[in-house]
């Protein structure tokens, strides 16, 4: 397989994410791409109290699909880009995977497999230290509702996105 242009790194909340696509840029030379940094830049300031989730999936598509044509851009460079979106559904994955068969870039699946309570202590800690990578509190009911919807990648579907698991280490 030539070297993968499209990198998802997807996992549950806490899974460490952006900290992998931080270092995963860095190692390879990629432009990595936080759904997490575009919504806080661009929308969470302007936000509905409560959020509404029909709002935030509203400004969350309008910034992959910039962030998609800017990876599409960089491919032509041959520079690889990093997406951190998220990607908490087949659904979502497949989407991206899609796009990459369509305008026939290399792909492969990030999965960083970390079990949950070590993901909630992360998430705890990430709250209080307001490190490099804190863009908001999670709430252990935030952590519940994403947990809810987390469907991890099959073996299946990382043999067809080239897949990496990514354990705890």
């Amino acid at each position: 397989m030539t070297s993968p242009l499209i990198h998802l790194v997807c996992g549950s909340t806490g899974a460490g994410k952006t900290t992998y696509s931080m270092e995963l840029a860095s190692k390879i030379g990629g432009m990595r791409f936080s759904i997490d940094e575009w919504m806080t830049a661009l929308f969470w300031m302007d936000s509905p109290e409560p959020i509404e989730f029909e709002w935030a999936m509203e400004r969350i598509n309008r910034c992959e699909e910039q962030i998609w044509a800017m990876a599409e851009q960089l491919a032509k460079c041959e520079v690889p880009s990093i997406l951190d979106l998220g990607l908490t559904k087949k659904k979502h994955r497949t989407k991206f995977a899609d796009l990459a068969a369509k305008s026939e870039l290399p792909l492969e699946l990030h999965f960083l497999d970390v079990p949950l309570d070590e993901r909630w202590r992360r998430v705890e800690h990430r709250n209080q230290e307001k490190g490099a990578t804190y863009r908001l509190e999670v709430t252990r009911t935030n952590f519940d509702f994403v947990e809810r919807m987390w469907e991890p990648p099959t073996d299946e579907e990382m043999a067809a996105l080239n897949g990496v698991r990514v354990g705890d280490e």
